[in-house]
This record gives structure tokens, C-alpha cells and sequence, in this order.
């Protein structure tokens, strides 16, 4: 029962679990619960044929050994949204690359690109431009932003010279 009821489930989760960590997790765990119900099924069987004790203990190692690996990558993506990492299949290099190249931009810093889900994307970013900025850029640029690297809520500042934020030390509080 265990097989067939963890196994249906991880099948209803099989579809979504590349897009979304929460779901991944939900897969895996599915997956596992049915890989534990087999191993118990097949080290009874085992044991009741031969006798062989040892293969409880193997089958548990084994079992473990694939949960091990198959949460690695997960953990790994758990952490890396946590702590605010640039999200995988996104290019931090590319974006600069692109937002460098835009028409009237001399120059590009403080980009930050971050998760805020485990299917949202977040950028913040400081462009150049002495030429100022009008809507149907900002528009443009985060149209772009959208469609090219799937960066959906993108913050964009125009500074009409590179030290527009910077302040002198008597104007400092």
C-alpha cells in the first residue's frame, strides 16, 4: 500500500518539480517514502528466502545512500535562496553585459539579482545615463529584463553621473 499510495503522489508532483523548489521537495520526499516502502518489501522477502540478516542493514545503507544524493541538489538550492544568491540558469555577467549595451548608458553598478520565490526573480540596479530617462526606457528595459532572463520585478535607478549618490563628508549625517 505504501508503494502504490507514495508513488501515485510523487507522480502528481512529477510534473511541477523542475520549477519549483517547494514542489521538488514534495516530489523527493514522495520518492523516497515509496524507495522505503520497496526496500522493506524486498529485505522481507529477501530475508524470509535465504535467511541472509545482512540485507536489511544493505538495503537501509542503499536507501539512504540515494536520499543522500538525490537532496543534495535540493539543500543546495534551499540554501542558495535563503541566502539571497543569484538563482540558477541566470547569468549575473550576461545581465551586466546587457544592461551595459542599452542605448545612453555609460556605466553600470550595485546589480544585485536575488529569488524572492523559488520562481521570482528580483533585480536592483544603478545605470548611468546622462541623457536622463523616460518611461518608454524603463518600460523597454524591464520588458527585457522579463522576456531575456525571466527577472520579473526589476528596480532601476538613473543616475545622470556615476557619484549621483555619493555625498560629500560635510553633507553626511
Amino acid at each position: 500500500m505504501g508503494i502504490a499510495i507514495n508513488g501515485g503522489t510523487a507522480l502528481l508532483f512529477m510534473r511541477g518539480r523542475h520549477g519549483d523548489l517547494n514542489v521538488r521537495g514534495a516530489y523527493l520526499h514522495m520518492v523516497a517514502d515509496a524507495g522505503v516502502s520497496l526496500g522493506v518489501v524486498v529485505a522481507a522477502l529477501v530475508i524470509m528466502a535465504t535467511g541472509w540478516l545482512w540485507v536489511d542493514p544493505a538495503i537501509s545503507l542503499a536507501i539512504a545512500a540515494v536520499i543522500l544524493a538525490s537532496g543534495w541538489g535540493l539543500m543546495r538550492d534551499s540554501v542558495n535562496l535563503a541566502l539571497d544568491a543569484v538563482p540558477k540558469g541566470i547569468e549575473l555577467a550576461k545581465v551586466r553585459d546587457y544592461l551595459g549595451g542599452l542605448e545612453g548608458v555609460l556605466e553600470v553598478h550595485d546589480l544585485h539579482v536575488w529569488a524572492m520565490s523559488t520562481n521570482e526573480t528580483a533585480l536592483t540596479v544603478h545605470l548611468v545615463r546622462p541623457g536622463g530617462h523616460d518611461d518608454a526606457f524603463l518600460h523597454q528595459v524591464c520588458e527585457q529584463l522579463s522576456h531575456r532572463f525571466r527577472i520579473h520585478h526589476a528596480t532601476l535607478q538613473i543616475e545622470a553621473s556615476g557619484d549621483a549618490c555619493k555625498l560629500a563628508p560635510a553633507e553626511m549625517v
